[in-house]
């Protein structure tokens, strides 16, 4: 009778194993890892992500631009995708995508926060008109960086393809590229952005904010029916994101999450000490995980009056904080 019992246990433990639901993947685009922070999100330690591996995983996916996203979300190819203002306008205008706006990656050119800018050589570029005949480097066509080069050269009466050539450039290659000289201008992101400012042949020529201002830059994307399907472990995942978030931002534990992230990005974290999570950093990320819809509306007013993007939306039509809201909620009456 008793190793009856005991089969009977086992039998009822392996059927409650093979029943139980596998944690939802999702596949996370990212831009740069200081950016969006998206590397270190399997590495935050369980008491910070008390739902990480039982409702839901995040597998990190590194896409050079925005328009990739929303081409690999298109194709099913990931759950999140990080799209910039423009990337999202394409993705529902053009392309005809069922997508929703569920939360803030980043957003940037906020004021009280460091900016990144468009660097060039001091003894070739003195002004925009210098920039004519030139090769400008972007981070990917269809960006929003690439919106911003091909909106401010217009400004100075200066047209793509006519004056100037764009070529593609990621980010770690930017500066090694117009140390060079095969390039006369590029966008330097974080860490690089602080060897250029002691390299005294560079100087910055603008800024993504003198085109936008105030940005939203990164934004959680999903298609809408894979929010419906999923809702209960997108709650948990804003949840666990808006504790991270908490405890990355607080003095006397940010040089943990900045340990994390630099063995995440393989970079001595000397990388990103310094700024990393502060206010000297070029990225804001809400402590609650919101958009601005405002703020969003006129980063899309801005490059359709440009006609860089295939027409305005109305941005609030594609943006659902309630997830956010939710957690929000759960986390302020006691996190689980």
């Amino acid at each position: 009778m008793k190793a009856l019992t005991i089969a009977v246990a086992l039998l009822a433990a392996l059927v409650a194993r093979d029943g139980a639901a596998e944690p939802l993947n999702i596949r996370m685009s990212y831009p740069a890892a200081a950016g969006s922070l998206a590397p270190m999100f399997p590495l935050v330690p369980k008491e910070i992500y008390r739902h990480y591996g039982k409702s839901y995983t995040v597998e990190p996916i590194f896409m050079a631009g925005a328009t990739q996203s929303l081409t690999a979300l298109a194709a099913k190819e990931l759950e999140f995708g990080t799209l910039t203002p423009q990337a999202l306008t394409i993705g529902i205008v053009e392309a005809k995508l069922d997508l929703v706006v569920i939360g803030q990656a980043f957003s940037t050119e906020i004021e009280g926060y460091a900016k990144n800018m468009f660097w060039v050589r001091k003894d070739e570029v003195k002004d925009f008109a210098d920039l004519k005949g030139k090769v400008l480097a972007v981070n990917a066509r269809g960006s929003a960086i690439a919106a911003a080069v091909t909106l401010m050269m217009r400004r100075h009466g200066l047209e793509a393809g006519r004056d100037y050539q764009m070529v593609e450039v990621g980010f770690p290659a930017t500066l090694a590229a117009l140390d060079t000289k095969r390039i006369s201008l590029g966008y330097l992101t974080r860490p690089w952005n602080e060897a250029a400012e002691k390299n005294p042949a560079l100087k910055p020529l603008f800024g993504p904010g003198e085109v936008y201002g105030p940005q939203e830059t990164g934004m959680w994307t999903a298609r809408s029916d894979f929010v419906a399907k999923n809702r209960a472990a997108l709650v948990d995942f804003f949840e666990d994101q808006m504790r991270m978030r908490r405890w990355s931002q607080d003095p006397k534990t940010r040089m943990e999450a900045v340990a994390i992230l630099a063995k995440a990005a393989k970079q001595p974290i000397e990388s990103f000490a310094g700024y990393l999570l502060t206010k000297n950093d070029t990225s804001y990320r809400d402590l609650d995980c919101m958009i601005d819809i405002t703020r969003l509306q006129r980063n899309v007013d801005t490059m359709a009056e440009a006609e860089v993007i295939p027409g305005k939306i109305e941005a609030a039509k594609y943006v659902d904080l309630s997830l956010a809201k939710e957690a929000k909620a759960r986390l302020a009456g006691g996190a689980r």
